[in-house]
């Protein structure tokens, strides 16, 4: 019997296509609304199953040829097929649907989508490593859509290029090593002058290993640390002392930051970002605004230049102190810093007992639940939410819709990561 036909009904929030046979749901791989074609059957579940494209019967006239030769086989990418701005739309549908789905709620407007370059925008990022006998090489990639392999790669376009064009000289450098085996993966941290590579050794390294890296370092201007064990082993190579910062232009702040630590994977959009949190916000010289998941300050210190003054608040302490550092390098002194885990209650905290005109969240993935136990307080009529997944967020808009009489009047999404599934929103809530 044939594989069979279908018909391409729409997208997943991952990349695949949607068809139905026999109404049961079908996700095919590499597949766009509005195609028909001939499927292979992968993995058979209960409430749906999962196929490949075999052959295409009609094309989609958006589909476009991919940038990446690996596109399809690495899991780092999932909508190089389609242009930009129709990856963009994809994503605001996959808002909307989260928001009628999961919260029940829709927005009064819909923002325009915020986007930058395309291309070479990822400045973080972790690259598996692997020696592989069987191919005689270290294969340096991103896993594939099955996480046990790597992705063997040459080149990878969304990664700066110093790092992106790269690929295979490092696959070469780990391959010359007496440690080959036993490097396991490179962080990439890039500030706005320097680049990072940050190489999680398994072993001591010989001698020889040391002064590979130096030279790979030196040849490529890129700076080289090892992480021997934990998060706290990082340590530089070359050169020794390593500085990394970006510059937040509108607000006049340099952000310093160590290479483990969390920012904004795109800097154009960070920026724009931060522009478009700030007019959100309606911030004004007597605001008292909390910033819950703080970080560095990427946000906190921005509002700091517009308000009466500021509170960040984050969970990781090491965060916190380098907030705090980067207030003072600043000449910030209007922003006040506390060191907290934002998933248990705070009721009876000291921050959390302030009164704050506007209230700011930039939570992780499982989003901000936990905060409205005992947050907003009277007084804060303005919440501006900046989400890195969909689904937390239409929660989240709902039990403030839905508990403490907000309204959520704007939302639109942002490209932070183009050519990948990852969905970056943002929401304004009036009470």
């Amino acid at each position: 019997m044939p594989n069979p036909e279908v018909d391409i009904e729409s997208l997943l929030h991952d990349g695949r296509g949607v068809a139905h046979i026999d109404g049961k749901a079908v996700f095919v791989s590499g597949a766009l609304p509005g195609e028909r074609v001939r499927i292979q059957y992968g993995k058979r579940r209960r409430a749906y199953d999962e196929a490949r494209v075999e052959e295409f019967l009609t094309r989609s006239p958006d589909r476009i040829e991919p940038r990446c030769p690996h596109f399809g086989g690495c899991g780092g990418c999932a909508f190089q097929h389609l242009p930009a701005e129709r990856q963009i739309e994809a994503k605001q549908n996959v808002l909307a649907e989260n928001f009628e789905r999961i919260g029940k709620v829709s927005p009064q407007r819909w923002l325009p989508p915020l986007s930058d370059q395309p291309w070479g925008y990822r400045r973080k990022g972790r690259l598996s490593v692997k020696w592989v006998e069987k191919k005689g090489k270290v294969v340096v990639g991103f896993r594939e859509d099955n996480p046990r392999f790597i992705a063997d790669l040459s080149v990878c376009h969304t990664l700066l290029p110093e790092v992106g064009q790269r690929i295979e000289a490092l696959s070469a450098l780990i391959g010359s090593m007496d440690a080959k085996s036993d490097i396991a993966q490179i962080e990439i941290a890039a500030g706005d002058d320097t680049v990072a590579l940050v190489f999680r050794n398994l072993i001591p390294l010989s001698d020889g290993d040391r002064q590979k890296l130096i030279a790979f370092g030196q040849h490529h201007q890129l700076a080289i640390l090892l992480q021997p064990k934990g998060p706290d082993s990082v340590h530089a190579l070359w050169p020794e002392q390593i500085d990394l910062r970006f510059r937040i232009a509108d607000a006049n702040v340099d952000i310093a930051f160590e290479p483990l630590d969390f920012i904004q994977v795109n800097a154009g959009m960070n920026q724009r970002m931060i522009r478009q949190t700030l007019n959100l916000l309606d911030v004004k010289p007597d605001d008292v605004v909390l910033d819950l998941f703080c970080g560095l300050g990427n946000f906190t210190l921005p509002i700091a230049r517009q308000v009466a003054s500021v509170v960040g608040v984050e969970g990781d302490e090491g965060l916190v102190m380098r907030a705090g550092r980067n207030a003072e390098s600043n000449h910030v002194e209007n922003a006040f810093f506390h060191a907290a885990d934002l998933l248990q209650n705070h009721a009876t905290s000291s921050w959390a007992r302030g009164s704050y005109s506007k209230m700011l969240l930039d939570p992780p993935r499982s989003g901000a639940a936990a905060v409205f136990e005992y947050l907003p307080r009277k007084g804060t009529n303005r919440i501006v939410y900046v989400s890195c997944h969909p689904g937390s967020l239409a929660r989240d808009a709902g039990i403030l819709v839905n508990q403490h009489g907000f309204s959520l009047v704007e939302a639109g999404v942002m490209d932070m990561f183009p050519h990948t599934a990852h969905v970056e929103s943002i929401a304004l809530f009036i009470r």
